[in-house]
């Protein structure tokens, strides 16, 4: 599983002029749910490191996945992207980095990013709209990628909501050419229990990959997750 999880941090951030990390840890069902289809296929856990940090110019942003089996690291994937703004307004520069082991190759993606937030920032989306180039695909190296990002934090902060949703137009070797990804996330904020103190940055939850024709899987997959996710503030 690749994860990519902007989850509005790098808009509300940028207003309070803060940074941002946090650690994930996910145990994938996806061998429960599809039995043999997957068995010996797929790691049963992935750890997400992700950082924010804003700056005049803009924002930056990173996460690196890593895949384990009992034989360790089986996959890596790392995605670093920069939002550039030299104005006010809520269109931004996009430019990014995608790659990774396990036959993925290089991506370098430059479009534009329009975002929103409430007013209060418990909920906000953005979309941007980017050419993709990727490396080694010589059949279709130009591309596209459509993505869409929200948060939603409900219930006094205990609950968040969030996640992205990903399509772009690669021709794959098993002869696909569109895909679409989305990782929805429920989490369980456990700093905001009155008998907890506000610095313990633990939430329980997990999330649900949604893929069509991802990971040179044909068709439609709905793979849930068991996670926990500390926040560094």
């Amino acid at each position: 599983m690749m994860r990519k999880l902007f989850f509005g941090a790098v808009f509300i951030l940028s207003v309070f002029g803060l940074q941002a990390q946090n650690l994930q840890l996910h145990y994938d069902l996806g061998n429960a749910v599809y039995g043999n289809e997957f068995k010996g296929k797929r790691p049963r856990l992935t750890s997400t490191v992700e950082m924010f940090h804003p700056d005049r110019w803009g924002s930056t942003f990173f996460f690196t996945d890593m895949d384990y089996t009992d034989k360790g690291v089986a996959a890596a994937y790392w995605e670093i992207a920069r939002e550039l703004q030299f104005w006010k307004g809520p269109v931004s520069l996009h430019v990014e980095y995608n790659g990774g082991l396990q036959f993925i190759n290089n991506a370098y993606l430059l479009g534009a990013t329009y975002s929103w937030n409430s007013s209060d920032f418990s909920k906000g989306y953005s979309l941007s709209a980017m050419y993709k180039y990727i490396q080694g695909n010589f059949v279709t190296p130009h591309n596209f990628q459509l993505t869409g990002v929200w948060y939603l934090h409900f219930g006094g902060g205990k609950y968040s909501f969030m996640g992205f949703a990903d399509f772009w137009r690669e021709n794959m070797f098993n002869g696909t050419e569109f895909t679409f990804l989305s990782e929805p996330q429920f989490w369980f904020n456990l700093n905001k229990l009155s008998f907890l103190p506000n610095d313990f940055n633990l939430s329980l939850g997990g999330e649900i990959e949604l893929g069509y024709n991802f990971a040179a899987r044909k068709g439609f997959y709905a793979i849930p997750t068991l996670g926990c996710k500390w926040t560094i503030k």
